[in-house]
């Protein structure tokens, strides 16, 4: 029997999330990813009004004259949360934890997609892969995969993304949609991430907190690195260390900014401290402009 507060906490992010997708996400997502999945069915002689850009130089080069791919659009796509349950993702010091930021997320994400008649699935990790849910339609189905975001319990505390994407691409042959929500702890990814992203539509998501970022002036307090549990006490009123931390910190960012950028794949960055809206947004109207050039 599942608690009537765990209930209560997926219907708010359920309501809030159904809200978001009918007034601003469905549209943008159905314009970014519908027919995005497109099944190769034959060649053609080239017609006056076809686009060149899908011209098969190869067998035009072969006959002498032009002939252009003709495409199938997939009835339905399949989309893969690819969600981060490692110990780092049970932090957050504002309104939420960064695991209950990546449900929100993923709420919408999944409702935008079985609006337009696409599957969901997802695979939880750490530094295993920690559970696999099998893409399906349908709300309960969604509603699943929120409750197992926020209240799973893993085995492990560790990030190792290579584990999970390698696992992604056993099990999920044909081309998908990817989101991969993370801290991105794992910073020895780049190699898998280039490979799923060129068999896959791979798009992440950095999730952060403000607190990872810098320390308030508070006095001496304890830290906790929640994967490796190593502790170390600390003044946060020594303005060197304090000023350190957050340079440290901005250049790990960065870091983790240029991975993705170098994998050549797509990114959103959140935090817990502000709201979500604007970054999706941004992130499907670049889509959007890229992909009409």
């Amino acid at each position: 029997m599942i608690p009537k507060e765990v209930l209560k906490h997926i219907r708010q992010i359920e309501i809030r999330s159904g809200k978001l997708v009918n007034e601003i996400f469905a549209g943008q997502y159905s314009s970014v990813f519908k027919g995005r999945g497109m099944e190769f069915a034959e060649v053609r002689e080239y017609l006056q009004g076809d686009d060149i850009r899908s011209i098969d130089w190869n067998v035009t080069a072969r006959y002498g004259r032009p002939f252009v791919k003709k495409f199938v659009e997939e009835r339905e796509q399949t989309v893969i949360l690819l969600v981060d349950a490692s110990a780092s993702q049970r932090f957050g010091t504002q309104n939420k934890f960064k695991s209950e930021l990546a449900a929100e997320l993923a709420s919408i994400l999944a409702f935008s997609a079985i609006k337009n008649n696409d599957r969901v699935g997802m695979i939880m990790f750490t530094d295993q892969v920690e559970k696999v849910v099998r893409p399906k339609k349908g709300r309960n189905h969604i509603l699943r995969l929120i409750r197992e975001i926020l209240y799973f319990q893993p085995q492990g505390k560790g990030t190792d993304i290579t584990k999970a994407l390698r696992h992604l691409n056993e099990i999920w042959r044909r081309k998908a949609v990817v989101f991969l929500l993370s801290d991105f702890n794992d910073l020895n990814a780049e190699s898998a991430l280039k490979i799923t992203g060129k068999r896959h539509d791979l798009i992440g998501i950095r999730i952060s907190d403000p607190r990872e970022k810098e320390l308030p002036a508070v006095g001496l307090v304890e830290l906790e690195d929640t994967e490796t549990g190593q502790r170390i006490c600390v003044d946060t009123n020594d303005q060197f260390f304090t000023g350190r931390y957050k340079e440290l910190q901005a250049q790990r960012q960065e870091i983790i900014k240029n991975l993705l950028l170098r994998s050549g794949i797509d990114q959103i960055a959140v935090s817990t401290d502000k709201p979500y809206i604007l970054p999706l947004i941004q992130f499907f109207k670049q889509r959007e402009k890229r992909l009409a050039y």
